[in-house]
């Protein structure tokens, strides 16, 4: 989805209220981040290869 589709579905009030809440959520903890590394790093490397035209 691009950020003008974002913008007409959620509108600028939406993306505004959005913005305030992850403002005031807290830093996740490191081991919390790490985990989370591991299990989105091989899909983003999906993403990335499909989008160069490579072969996975």
């Amino acid at each position: 989805m691009t950020p003008e589709e974002r913008r007409r579905i959620l509108g600028d009030d939406g993306i505004a209220h959005i913005h305030a809440r992850v403002a005031r959520a807290p830093e996740p903890p490191p081991e919390l981040v790490d985990s989370l590394r591991r299990i989105l790093a091989p899909a983003a490397e999906r993403v990335l290869t499909r989008e160069r035209g490579e072969k996975s």
